[in-house]
C-alpha cells in the first residue's frame, strides 16, 4: 500500500483549493457557532453566576450531553437531516464543541477573582453589570485562548466531516480512497498536513497576541 502511495500525485491540486477553503470555512463557522452558544450556557453553568442551582444542573447536563456525542455521529445525523454540504459539518462541529468550550468557559468563570465581583455588587450593579464589569474582563483572555484552541481542533475534525458527506477536503480524500487512487490520497494527506501546520502556527500567533 505504501508503495502504491508514492510518489504523491499533485496533478489535481487545483481542484483541491475550493474544498480546502470549504474545510477552513467549516471550522471557522463551527467554532463561531460554538462560542456564541457557549457564552450564555457557561454563565448559567458556573456556580458563581448561575441564577439558581436547578439552572446550574440543567446547564451542566446540556454541556455533558453535547460533549458525549462524537462529532462524527452528529455529522451523520445532520447529513441525513439537512443533506450533503458544509451546513451539516458546521452544525455537527458547532454543537459538539459547545459541550467542551462551554465547560472550559464555565470553569474559567468559576475561578474568577471574587473581589471585583463583590465590589460591583456592593456598588449596586445589576447582575448583568456584574458580569460585564466584574467577570468578563477577568476571563476574556482565557476564553479567547480556548476559542482559538478549539478552532485548531475543529479544522482537523472538519476533514473527518467531509468523509461522511459534509464536503471539504475530506470528501476528496474519501473519493480517492474509494477508487483506490493512492497517489492522490498521499498528495491530499500532505496538503492536509501542511494546512494543519499553518493553522497551528497561526493559532499560536493569535494566542501570543491575546496574552
Amino acid at each position: 500500500l505504501l508503495g502504491e502511495m508514492f510518489p504523491p500525485d499533485f496533478s489535481d491540486a487545483r481542484n483541491w483549493v475550493k474544498p480546502l477553503i470549504d474545510t477552513l470555512a467549516m471550522s471557522v463557522a463551527g467554532t463561531a457557532l460554538a462560542v456564541g452558544l457557549s457564552l450564555p450556557l457557561a454563565f448559567l453553568a458556573a456556580r458563581n453566576t448561575t441564577p439558581h442551582p436547578f439552572v446550574y444542573q440543567l446547564a451542566r447536563g446540556m454541556l455533558n450531553a453535547l460533549r458525549a456525542i462524537p462529532e462524527l455521529i452528529m455529522g451523520i445525523i445532520f447529513v441525513a437531516a439537512v443533506g450533503f454540504g458544509a451546513l451539516p459539518g458546521v452544525l455537527a462541529l458547532g454543537l459538539h464543541s459547545v459541550g467542551m468550550v462551554g465547560k472550559f468557559f464555565a470553569e474559567a468563570i468559576e475561578h474568577a477573582d471574587e473581589a471585583p465581583i463583590e465590589a460591583a455588587r456592593a456598588a449596586g450593579a445589576t447582575p448583568l453589570q456584574v458580569v460585564l464589569h466584574g467577570v468578563l474582563p477577568q476571563v476574556l483572555p482565557q476564553m479567547a485562548d480556548i476559542s482559538i484552541y478549539r478552532w485548531e481542533y475543529n479544522f482537523r475534525a472538519s476533514t473527518v466531516m467531509g468523509m461522511v458527506g459534509a464536503g471539504g477536503i475530506g470528501f476528496e480524500l474519501m473519493g480517492s480512497l474509494r477508487i483506490m487512487q493512492y497517489q492522490d490520497v498521499s498528495a491530499i494527506l500532505i496538503v492536509i498536513l501542511v494546512m494543519v501546520s499553518l493553522v497551528d502556527a497561526f493559532s499560536g500567533y493569535l494566542r501570543k497576541r491575546f496574552k
